[in-house]
C-alpha cells in the first residue's frame, strides 16, 4: 500500500486546506473527475479566481511535454506538484521552414490593434512558436500572423497549445469564465490575465495515442475519387451558414442532403447552398420534429446514402452536456468533421487506403465529464439494440460520437442505415436528456461498426493524431490519488460509496456469496443446484420492489422471508440462511486501502464524512463491512434498506439535499465508482460529484480479457479463474498505480 503522509507532509496541504477554502475551490475546475453543477458539461461556474498559492496550482497536471519558463513574472514551480516518475516521451513534430512573419499592422479599430498586440507579444515571449504549432497540428500557413490566428480561433474550442510553454485546456479549465466568454486562453492571458495575476502552465500532454494512423497530407489520386456526401440536419438556421462556411475549402466536391425543421428554412438553404463551389447538387427535406438528428437521416436519406463511399452527418447542436446553450461543443465537432482541411484530407487519404476504417469521429469533447464514455442509463436500450442489431456483449464503458456526429462508410451502419424507418418508429418529443432509445443508438455506432468488421478512427486534437486506440474513453482516471487530494479537500462534506468504492469483494463477483450459498442449499437438497438459488434469491428481492411499485428499497430480511414463502421453509430456517449469505459476503469483503486511508486522513483533518450505500443489507451489516476494511473514523451512514430511498432513482439523493440544507453545509462532494447512482444521478439534482473506475471498467481499460460475462458472472470456475485478479487489479481507482 502507498501512503498518502509522505505526499501530505511534502506539500503542506493539510494546515492550509482551512485558511484557503476559496483558493482550493479554484483548483477543483482542474480536476476532470470532479464535476461540478450549475454549468455546462459540468464545469465549474464561477466568476473571477484568485489563485494566491502557487501550490494549488498544477496538482492535477500528470505528465509536462516541455517544461519551459512560464512568461509570467509570477512563475508556477511545477517540481514539488508533477509525479517523479519520468514522463513518456512526446510525440516530436517535423519542424517546418521558418515563416515570415506576416502583417501586424494594428488595423482600423482597437480590436485589430489589440490583436496584432497580442500577436508580437506571444513571439517575443516565445508563448507562441508558430513552427512548432504548425507542425504539432498539421496544417500549413503562410505567415506566422496567420498561423497565430488560427491558434486564436481553434482554442476558444479545442485543447490546442500555442507552443510547449502554455497549456490551453488547463488555463480554460483554471478560468471558467474565460472558457464561458469563448475566449482563446493565451490571448486572454496576455490582453487580461497577466496583469490580473492569473498562472498558466507549460504543455502537458494527458494521453499518449498509440496504434497512430499517419495518412498524407497531400490529398490522393484514390481519395479525390471517392463518392463524399454530407447529411445535414437542420433545427437552428444560422447553422445553415456555420456548415456552407465550413467547407469552403473542403478538398472534395461533396453532395448535400438536408433535413429541415421548418419550410422557411429552405430558402435560406438553397441561397447559402446553390452555386456554393464545393457542393454538386443539394437536396431538402422538410421534417417533423420527431427522432432528433437521427430519425430523419435514416427515414428520408437511408437508401440513398448507400451510394455513396463515405458520408458525414451532422446536426446544428446549440446546447452542451447540460442543456445550456453554448457553441464550443458545436465548434469542435464542426472543425473536426468538416473544417479542418488538413484534417479532413488526411481523413479522405486514410479512408481511401484502408478499408477495414468504418467510423470516423474527433476524440469527446473535452470538457464533458470524464464518465461520459458509458453507457449511462441506456443499458435497456442498449440490450434492444444488442438483440436488434445481433451484437455481443457491450462494455459500460466504450468508444462513441458523442453528440451523434460522424463520418461513416454506409457498410459499417448495416443494420440501421439500410433498414426501412418511418417517424413513428421514434420516440415523441420532449424526450428526456438521456435514456431512450436515440442515446442508446448513438452508443451503439461504434459497437455495430466493430462488429460488421470494421475498424473506428479518431483525431485526438491535443496532439494533431489520428489513431485507432480508443484509451481516451478512460484517460481522465489515470494518475495517482494524490493528484485529486487537493481538489477534493476543498470541500467541507464528502461522502463516499461502500461497494467498490472502499471496499471490494475478493472474487469481484456480487452474486458469489448467494452463489455458494446456493451450493450449500443444494448439497441439503433444498434447491435443484446452486444457480437455480441465485436466481430464485434474486427474483424474490425483484418480486418486492414490483409489489412495492418500485418505491422506497427492499431489506434482505424480508427478501428472505419472501423465500421461505416461495420454498416452503419455515421462517427462521430462512432467516439463517439470510445470515449465512451476509457471513460468506462479509468473508469475502476487503479493503480499497487507498480509498480507505484517504476516509481516514480526511477524518482526521476534520471533514464532514458520509457514507451512502444502496443495498439489502441493513444499517449494522453495512458498519461491520467498513470496519473489516479498516474504517476507523467516525461518519454518518445511510442506507438505502433503512432509509428507504435509494441513489439509482434520485430518491436518496434529494434526501441527501435536504440534509445538507438543514444542516448548513455548502460544500459537498460525492465519491463513487456507479456511474449512473454516483455521478450521473446525483449531478443532475445539482450535487458535485467524483467518479473514480469500478475494478471491471479498470480491468477492461487495461486492455484485459472480457470475462465474467452472462453466463459466466456465475460460473464458479470462470469466478475464481479471473474474479481476484480482477479484485486486486481494481484495489486502486487509477489507472497507472
Amino acid at each position: 500500500m502507498i501512503s498518502l503522509l509522505p505526499w501530505l507532509f511534502h506539500t503542506q496541504l493539510s494546515s492550509q486546506a482551512r485558511k484557503k477554502r476559496l483558493a482550493a475551490e479554484e483548483l477543483v475546475g482542474l480536476d476532470k473527475n470532479i464535476v461540478l453543477p450549475g454549468s455546462e458539461n459540468g464545469a465549474p461556474a464561477r466568476q473571477e479566481p484568485g489563485l494566491e498559492d502557487k501550490s494549488l496550482v498544477t496538482m492535477t497536471e500528470t505528465f509536462v511535454v516541455e517544461e519551459g519558463t512560464p512568461a509570467n513574472d509570477a512563475a508556477v514551480t511545477l517540481d514539488e506538484q508533477t509525479p517523479t516518475e519520468e514522463p513518456p516521451e512526446a510525440p516530436t513534430p517535423e519542424e517546418p521552414p521558418e515563416l515570415p512573419i506576416g502583417s501586424t499592422d494594428k488595423g482600423e479599430d482597437a480590436y485589430s490593434a489589440l490583436m496584432s498586440q497580442a500577436f508580437m507579444d506571444a513571439l517575443n515571449t516565445q508563448l507562441f512558436d508558430p513552427r512548432w504549432y504548425q507542425a504539432t497540428y498539421g496544417s500549413r500557413f503562410a505567415t506566422q500572423r496567420e498561423a497565430f490566428d488560427d491558434y486564436i480561433r481553434k482554442s476558444q474550442f479545442a485543447p490546442v497549445n500555442p507552443s510547449p510553454r502554455f497549456d490551453s485546456e488547463t488555463y480554460h479549465r483554471m478560468y471558467i469564465d474565460v472558457f464561458h466568454a469563448q475566449q482563446s486562453p493565451l490571448q486572454h492571458y496576455l490582453l487580461h490575465g497577466r496583469s490580473e495575476g492569473r498562472q498558466h502552465v507549460p504543455a502537458t500532454v494527458r494521453w499518449f495515442p498509440r496504434e497512430i494512423v499517419s495518412p498524407p497530407s497531400t490529398l490522393s489520386e484514390a481519395a479525390g475519387e471517392l463518392k463524399v456526401a454530407l447529411c445535414l440536419h437542420v433545427f437552428y438556421p444560422d447553422f445553415l451558414d456555420r456548415f456552407a462556411s465550413a467547407i469552403s475549402r473542403f478538398p472534395v466536391k461533396v453532395d448535400v442532403y438536408l433535413t429541415l425543421a421548418k419550410a422557411e428554412f429552405e430558402e435560406h438553404a438553397h441561397r447559402v447552398f446553390d452555386g456554393h463551389p464545393r457542393v454538386n447538387k443539394l437536396e431538402t427535406r422538410v421534417v417533423p420534429n420527431r427522432g432528433r438528428n437521427f430519425g430523419p437521416v435514416l427515414v428520408e436519406y437511408g437508401e440513398t446514402l448507400q451510394a455513396y463511399d463515405l458520408f458525414c452527418h451532422l446536426h446544428s447542436k446549440k446546447s452542451l452536456y447540460s442543456g445550456k446553450e453554448q457553441t464550443q461543443w458545436a465548434e469542435y465537432l464542426i472543425e473536426y468533421l468538416l473544417r479542418d482541411v488538413s484534417v479532413i484530407t488526411r481523413l479522405l487519404n486514410a479512408f481511401a487506403a484502408d478499408d477495414t476504417l468504418g467510423l470516423y469521429y474527433p476524440t469527446t469533447f473535452w470538457l464533458m465529464p470524464s464518465w461520459v464514455n458509458h453507457q449511462t442509463m441506456n443499458k435497456g436500450f442498449m440490450r434492444e439494440w444488442q438483440k436488434k442489431l445481433g451484437l455481443g456483449p457491450i462494455p459500460d464503458f466504450l468508444s462513441y460520437p458523442a453528440g451523434g456526429m460522424f463520418w461513416s462508410r454506409p457498410g459499417a451502419m448495416k443494420g440501421v442505415l439500410d433498414q426501412t424507418w418511418r417517424y413513428e418508429d421514434f420516440p415523441e418529443e420532449p424526450l428526456p436528456n438521456d435514456n431512450s432509445m436515440l442515446h442508446a443508438l448513438e452508443r451503439v455506432l461504434g459497437p455495430l461498426a466493430e462488429n460488421l468488421g470494421y475498424r473506428q478512427l479518431f483525431f485526438y486534437p491535443p496532439t494533431g493524431q489520428f489513431t485507432t486506440d480508443n484509451g481516451y474513453i478512460t484517460a481522465s482516471y489515470h494518475g495517482r490519488l494524490e493528484q485529486h487530494l487537493a481538489s477534493i479537500q476543498a470541500h467541507a462534506c464528502i461522502s463516499f460509496d461502500v461497494f467498490d468504492t472502499l471496499v471490494r469483494r475478493e472474487y469481484t463477483v456480487p452474486d458469489y456469496a448467494k452463489l455458494k450459498l446456493g451450493k450449500l442449499l443444494a448439497e441439503q437438497d433444498y434447491v435443484e443446484s446452486a444457480k437455480y438459488f441465485v436466481k430464485l434469491r434474486n427474483d424474490a428481492e425483484s418480486t418486492l420492489r414490483r409489489r412495492a411499485n418500485f418505491q422506497g428499497d427492499v431489506r434482505i430480511e424480508a427478501i428472505y422471508d419472501e423465500l421461505a414463502v416461495e420454498l416452503d421453509v419455515d421462517s427462521d430456517l430462512a432467516r439463517s440462511w439470510m445470515e449465512q449469505e451476509f457471513e460468506l459476503d462479509l468473508e469475502m469483503i476487503r479493503p480499497k486501502d487507498e480509498m480507505v486511508e484517504l476516509f481516514n486522513h480526511l477524518a482526521a483533518q476534520g471533514h464532514i464524512l458520509w457514507v451512502i450505500s444502496d443495498s439489502y443489507y441493513n444499517r449494522e451489516q453495512v458498519g461491520l463491512m467498513l470496519r473489516k476494511a479498516g474504517v476507523a473514523a467516525a461518519y454518518r451512514l445511510m442506507v438505502s434498506s433503512e432509509e428507504q430511498a435509494r441513489k439509482d432513482n434520485g430518491t436518496m439523493w434529494a434526501k441527501v439535499k435536504q440534509d445538507l440544507a438543514n444542516e448548513g453545509v455548502q460544500r459537498h462532494l460525492h465519491i463513487g465508482d456507479n456511474v449512473v447512482a454516483d455521478a450521473q444521478m446525483p449531478g443532475d439534482m445539482g450535487l458535485t460529484t467524483f467518479h473514480i473506475l469500478h475494478p471491471m471498467d479498470k480491468w477492461r481499460a487495461l486492455g484485459f480479457p472480457h470475462v465474467l460475462n452472462g453466463a459466466d458472472a456465475l460460473d464458479e470456475m470462470q469466478i475464481l479463474k479471473w474474479g481476484r485478479l480482477i479484485s486486486e487489479v481494481g484495489r486502486n481507482p487509477f489507472i497507472g498505480e
